[in-house]
């Protein structure tokens, strides 16, 4: 009679704590998500590893426009601009293949619907942050081109 009184003295966290099924379903929340922050890691460094070749190889270009009197602010208007217009059609294109291919993982959406709306806005929100942050690099890089140095760089 002790064992089974002894399990209606447990606590709930116990009991869930040590259910194996429970401990390999954490596992794998843990494995998918130290995977979800190492992509968003890479889709920021790619991000700015593009835009910084993308302003490299327009250094000219930008020297003569803040020659001829566009001021910094106008410049960081462009580099941002052409960013995230980039960023927006992936979010585009990433939100539809998303709900493309969340009907294939519905059995490991807990508590989420395929088509969860607020997950795909918190979602898009996260990236869309990250890659203005990963685009403002290299456009305030930019801004601080001087255009002697610009006109002359070859």
């Amino acid at each position: 009679m002790e064992p089974v009184l002894r399990l209606w003295l447990n606590s709930m966290e116990e009991v869930i704590s040590g259910n194996r099924q429970v401990r390999g379903i954490r596992q794998t929340a843990w494995v998918a998500s130290g995977l979800g922050l190492l992509a968003l890691l890479l889709a920021a460094i790619g991000i700015y590893g593009v835009m910084a070749y993308a302003v490299a190889m327009r250094t000219r270009e930008i020297g003569v426009r803040m020659a001829l009197g566009a001021n910094r602010r106008d410049v960081l208007r462009l580099i941002l601009g052409q960013g995230m217009w980039l960023v927006a059609l992936g979010a585009m294109l990433g939100g539809a293949g998303g709900a493309a291919f969340s009907r294939l993982l519905r059995s490991f959406l807990f508590g989420l619907s395929p088509f969860d709306p607020i997950a795909y806005v918190v979602i898009a929100s996260l990236l869309t942050t990250v890659a203005l942050v990963a685009c403002l690099v290299p456009a305030r890089r930019a801004t601080k081109v001087d255009p002697m140095v610009a006109l002359r760089f070859e």
